[in-house]
């Protein structure tokens, strides 16, 4: 057959186990009990299932909840507070202890038991208290940070979806270039066996033919393996039952990305980077938080009242009350030094995380910009390699067919062959992988990321 037909654009498409044309490949398969139609998924889809099931996503959504109550929290130190009583006492009161003594005149001991019923409502607003705005301003900070944190927790799943994504379609396309390697193995095996009965051939050259079949199954089995797990672990990372019907639904293809100029990027990325905003956000915090420390020693302005019936029997129980302004200083408190330090180490060690982050961010975004011109690169260079390897194995054929030489110029091409397409596989996958770990890098990816899949 000729050497041509092996040239094909290298894709994901998963295939059934039983589309060779080995029996002793295809018998296991099978022999397994029939299964659904196995679901075709997107990339777009697996994205989808991620964002929604996997569980660094869900983690980072009870964070954001935790977040909010700490704020509740905080702002109710600014609210006002109302509590309520209702109580019934007896009593029975020693007035001598209490010092109604008075010579000469007869005093009873005590005053005898009696009873007060007390219904009252209590009410406290804070009028100034610098403590607690500040705390109550940091909690806001720290909700803004828990909603970055978790934005940068689905752009990171986003990112190795795709990752885990482009692993199993690299898988799948290793899959049909084995399959096609092993058809061609098979017509090469007949060819050297009729040139054999034609006295154009040896035995020995039959029993290369027939090494070379046993070498392409070999791969092939590898190859499905390795695919099968690309799935496994795909579906794991998606919240999917493993092992369930699955297909990719897109091939393992090229599309040209322009690169963007890298300063530009870099100040782009800093202001999109949502675990570099959450950074800040979290520093913004700690001022906050250092104000109120400093705060502990401004005065505290409150107002309280109360308000109810008073009395020893229900049916004459007047109302009574009382309202009160209270100014409170802080004079001494030796816990207010200790948290000042803490809270000073903190922003030291927030500041040098920034300063490190803002580097990290810089050095993904000029790799992920090197590593896409590079594979560009290598993509036409694999292409072209391709080509050049099938065109060695159609003339190594003919010369074979021709009686020239014998096949092990044949399988010399076809192990050329066979690297030239590993080499282009990987070439495709590692620009895809590039793409997505640019869109990572430039920040905002589940916004964004659709802008640099290439395809519609």
């Amino acid at each position: 057959m000729p050497a041509l037909a092996l040239l094909f654009t290298v894709s994901a498409r998963p295939l059934p186990a039983q589309q060779t044309s080995s029996r002793e490949l295809s018998a296991p398969f099978s022999q397994a009990p029939a299964q659904a139609s196995p679901e075709k998924l997107s990339l777009r889809a697996a994205i989808a299932l991620a964002l929604k099931n996997n569980l660094s996503v869900r983690v980072a959504g009870t964070q954001v909840d935790e977040a909010v109550g700490t704020q509740i929290r905080r702002k109710s130190g600014l609210e006002p507070v109302v509590t309520s009583d209702a109580v019934a006492k007896i009593q029975d009161t020693n007035l001598r202890a209490i010092g109604f003594s008075f010579p000469g005149f007869p005093i009873p001991l005590t005053t005898g038991g009696y009873g007060t019923y007390d219904f009252r409502v209590y009410a406290r607003q804070p009028v100034v208290d610098r403590q607690a705005f500040h705390s109550y301003q940091s909690s806001k900070r720290q909700l803004d940070a828990a909603n970055l944190t978790y934005q940068d927790m689905r752009d990171l799943v986003v990112r190795q979806a795709a990752g885990y994504y482009l692993d199993a379609e690299a898988a799948a396309a290793e899959v049909e270039a084995a399959e096609a390697r092993l058809v061609t193995s098979r017509a090469l095996e007949k060819l050297a066996q009729d040139q054999h009965s034609s006295g154009l051939a040896t035995g020995v050259d039959v029993l290369r033919a027939q090494v070379q079949v046993q070498r392409d199954q070999q791969t092939l089995l590898v190859d499905r393996d390795s695919y099968q797990t690309a799935i496994l672990v795909l579906q794991r990372f998606l919240g999917l039952q493993p092992g369930a019907p699955l297909e990719l639904a897109e091939r393992l293809e090229f599309h040209n990305l322009p690169p963007p100029e890298a300063e530009p990027a870099l100040r782009a990325a800093l202001e999109s980077r949502a675990d570099y905003r959450s950074l800040r956000a979290q520093r913004a915090a700690l001022i906050e938080q250092q104000k109120a420390v400093r705060a502990r020693y401004l005065p505290k302005l409150s107002i309280d009242g109360d308000y109810g019936p008073f009395g020893r029997n229900f049916g004459q129980m007047p109302a009574i009350g009382e309202i009160e302004g209270t100014v409170s200083f802080t004079v001494f408190d030796r816990d207010r030094n200790g948290e000042q330090r803490e809270i000073s180490s903190q922003l030291q060690r927030l500041d040098a995380q920034i300063a490190d982050l803002e580097r990290g961010i810089e050095q993904e975004l000029r790799k992920a910009l090197l590593d896409l011109d590079s594979a560009a690169q290598q993509v036409a260079v694999t292409q072209a390699g391709v080509g050049l390897a099938a065109s060695e194995l159609e003339l190594s054929e003919d010369r074979f067919r021709s009686g020239v030489t014998d096949n092990i110029e044949v399988i010399t091409a076809q192990s050329s062959l066979q690297s030239a397409q590993d080499d282009h596989i990987s070439a495709l996958a590692r620009h895809a992988d590039a793409r997505m770990a640019l869109a990572r890098a430039l920040g905002a990816t589940e916004q964004t990321y659709e802008n640099y899949l290439g395809s519609k």
